[in-house]
């Protein structure tokens, strides 16, 4: 394999074909593929999984010049496979890239931080990671974000001049008696020599009619409207701003990308819509009608499907894109029961993992419990799904979501819901289900079977 490896390097263009189809080049990209499905299930890092990167291992390469692999921008971390991969130069050229999906699926993107490597050397603690040594090479970013990864080159320039800092913070937090590795855990006391960790167990669990706790879940997922959130602030407040600024965010963003996907999203569900016979559904024009008639036609279906509470893929994306404008601009923020705060705080000192589960895009929900009115609760939260994993209403969304979350279990998770509907599909996919009733939530059936809380306090 060495003599094969080598024989394919070229001097003319770096790595043939050959060498980018071989063993060691394939073993990288699983590897990365299933790093990235196992930050995600651990609840370590959510979202999409751009520069998840892996160094390709080749004995018969020198390391100057071995290959990267990283992970595309705009793939759920938790469906990436091998073949989602860029291969990189050492240099940070792209030498492979995949093959674009069939629509709705975004095209592959490569994240602007890929040139971006930046070098540490001659640290005497490197030698602490397997296989580094003194005068080894280590990347370790610990950087500000920004809007758009290409500004994060001056940032990174800065960083590299304080790394050392970082593992004399180390020392002092165990001097302090805190965990560093496992901060969930809480401050470690040393008694007679041995550490003990003094921080409490909170059982999560619902109290039954004899006020016993019963056993507690590792996963929590929750609904928002009703639920976390009044319906009213859904009602009331997001789905008019939606309503009233379509037409002046297609007209202010007509020509973005992400607005172009937003129309050809919307024209496919309303030519399913038109042959169904879907009440309010009107013909789009072409584009070379003008951009004034497709406006026009798009503001009238997509007021149709808010009028109809519709909750599909094509109209969440595009309120979440509208509502995200009106939280930048403080004209819009979000509202939780006053008695979420305290129990997302709670629950995650308790190492239950929670999630968000709810028919507005992920954008929606980040912004909502971003720009809370207690706060950005999202430090409490470990992911979000939305539609793109099916309606709320179906049994197989539940199975995607328990298989996304890794448990032993579909009974380790807890659903939470407003919805009887959405209650039964998630119970027959497994999950354990809680009925929310809050004010202003619609009556639901009696001998519904399912237990209920009228507050998070209950949980």
């Amino acid at each position: 394999m060495a003599t094969t490896a080598a024989a394919a390097v070229s001097v003319a263009n770096g790595f043939c074909q050959a060498y980018l189809e071989s063993k060691p080049v394939r073993e990288a990209r699983e590897g990365v593929a299933e790093l990235c499905r196992h930050f995600y299930t651990q609840g370590w890092v959510s979202g999409t999984g751009g520069s998840i990167t892996m160094k390709v291992h080749d004995d018969s390469i020198p390391k100057s010049q071995q290959l990267i692999v990283m992970s595309p921008s705009g793939v759920q971390k938790e469906r990436m496979i091998p073949e989602d991969m860029y291969v990189l130069s050492s240099t940070g050229s792209i030498l492979s890239a995949p093959s674009r999906k069939p629509y709705p699926h975004k095209p592959p993107k490569c994240t602007d931080c890929a040139p971006l490597f930046m070098k540490i050397t001659h640290m005497e603690m490197i030698k602490g990671i397997d296989g580094h040594g003194y005068h080894d090479e280590l990347v370790v970013p610990i950087i500000e974000n920004t809007a758009h990864e290409g500004e994060l080159t001056e940032s990174l320039s800065e960083a590299a001049e304080c790394y050392h800092y970082l593992f004399d913070a180390a020392i002092k937090l165990y001097q302090l008696g805190f965990e560093w590795s496992t901060p969930v855990h809480g401050p470690i006391e040393k008694v007679f020599g041995h550490q003990r960790n003094t921080s409490m167990t909170v059982n999560v669990g619902v109290l039954n009619g004899n006020n016993a706790l019963e056993p507690s879940r590792r996963c929590i997922v929750l609904d928002i409207e009703g639920t976390t959130s009044p319906i009213s602030f859904v009602t009331d407040v997001l789905f008019p701003y939606a309503r009233d600024n379509v037409g002046k965010h297609l007209y202010s963003t007509y020509d973005t990308e992400e607005t172009r996907d937003d129309i050809k999203l919307l024209r496919t569900q309303v030519e399913e819509d038109l042959q169904n016979g879907v009440a309010g559904a009107v013909p789009i024009p072409t584009d070379d009608v003008g951009k004034d008639e497709v406006i026009a036609s798009l503001v009238a279906n997509v007021e149709a499907m808010i009028n109809a509470d519709r909750k599909i893929t094509a109209l969440k994306q595009l309120q979440g894109h509208i509502w995200r404008t009106g939280f930048q601009n403080n004209e819009l923020k979000g509202v939780v029961f006053e008695d979420v705060p305290d129990a997302l705080q709670k629950w995650h000192a308790s190492g239950i993992k929670v999630y968000i589960y709810s028919s507005g895009s992920r954008e929606a929900q980040r912004l909502i419990f971003g720009n809370s009115n207690h706060g950005d609760l999202r430090k409490y939260l470990c992911g979000f799904f939305d539609t793109t994993v099916g309606n709320k209403k179906e049994t197989h969304s539940y199975f995607e979501i328990s298989q996304s979350l890794g448990v032993d279990e579909p009974s380790d998770i807890l659903f939470v819901t407003d919805v009887v509907q959405e209650a039964v599909a998630a119970n027959a996919a497994g999950l354990e289900v809680i009925i929310s009733v809050r004010p202003g939530n619609a009556p639901i059936p009696e001998n519904h079977g399912f237990k209920t809380v009228r507050s998070f306090v209950e949980i």
